[in-house]
């Protein structure tokens, strides 16, 4: 599931910890990393989750229109398209899914069920909604677009403001990754489109990610005092109270990422680390973090201190 920018980002989050309380157990830092990566997981079947919480929404919705002592006409015929989706059914009715969600405790329910009966409220003023729910038409594939849809509604989920803080309020861990979950969400929606069935994600997509992350996490908190000394001597008039701390670990981590791992491209370590400084450091950190981290880079392929193997791992 996770991809290797976020495997990067999330190594940086504990190095960047163990480096802020002064610890040097790789021991606990390698279980502070994999906690981390299985909550995105967790995240990932939790916001799925909200596709059963919606439909049940609309069922209630609907259960109260009819208890009501005059009900509308639309009250007293309801519109049961989206209480009957298959999207939700499938989901319901997958055990493993379900069991999975009950276990880790990843449901829609008590403190979280006003926010689902809001987003409801939000969703049946959408256009494509109603456009959905007065197509005459009925198949897996319309309900997978609805909740493409759904899923891709930046105000519903990702830029919502209520959901951010609920997310936060249950785990930190998944404060910075709703977006990338969203997105996976929607690519397996595309697939149950498409196929009939939903893949069932692991935390790693393959088991050379879970070596990286891991061995990444390693060889920066080892060679973290002699990186240190590279960085001193590559940056004239040295005032640490001036190089701010985040610049700092991501160049660390990728002098450590370039130094371990002979088949990634210096160039596509370079780039990863400026962008995530984009995201979690100043506003000139992009440019200090892509000069330094190439020098350093250049001068350490110059000292055979990184070797790259293969055709085209060393950009000129």
């Amino acid at each position: 599931m996770l991809n290797r920018r976020l495997i990067r980002i999330k190594v940086f989050k504990v190095l960047y910890s163990v480096v802020a309380s002064g610890s040097d157990s790789l021991i606990e830092a390698g279980k502070a990393l994999n906690y981390s990566c299985e909550k995105t997981l967790h995240l990932y079947y939790f916001m799925l989750n909200a596709a059963v919480a919606l439909r049940n929404a609309a069922v209630t919705r609907i259960e109260t229109g009819l208890k009501k002592f005059n009900p509308t006409p639309e009250e007293r015929n309801p519109n049961r398209k989206f209480a009957l989706n298959r999207v939700s059914s499938y989901l319901s009715s997958d055990q493993r899914f379900v069991k999975f969600c009950e276990d880790h405790g990843l449901v829609w329910d008590g403190d979280l069920t006003p926010f689902i009966k809001k987003t409801y409220q939000t969703l049946v003023t959408r256009d494509y909604y109603k456009e959905y729910m007065a197509s005459e038409t009925s198949s897996m594939a319309e309900d997978c677009a609805l909740f493409i849809r759904i899923f891709s509604d930046l105000e519903l989920f990702e830029d919502n403001e209520d959901l951010n803080s609920t997310l936060e309020d249950l785990s930190l861990f998944w404060c910075d990754d709703l977006g990338f979950v969203l997105s996976a969400i929607v690519r397996n929606m595309e697939i149950l489109r498409s196929r009939g069935t939903m893949p069932v994600p692991d935390v790693f997509l393959k088991d050379d990610d879970r070596e990286f992350a891991g061995e990444l996490l390693k060889a920066a908190m080892l060679g973290y005092r002699k990186y240190m000394d590279i960085v001193v001597a590559n940056t004239s008039n040295w005032d640490p109270d001036r190089v701010v701390t985040t610049d700092l670990v991501l160049i660390i981590q990728g002098i450590a990422e370039a130094v371990r791992f002979s088949n990634i491209p210096l160039k596509v370590t370079i780039n990863e680390y400026v962008e995530i400084s984009k995201f979690y450091s100043t506003g000139n950190s992009k440019v200090f973090v892509n000069g330094l981290l190439d020098r350093i880079l250049r001068k350490m392929v110059d000292t055979g201190e990184v070797v790259k193997t293969g055709r085209g791992l060393i950009e000129n």
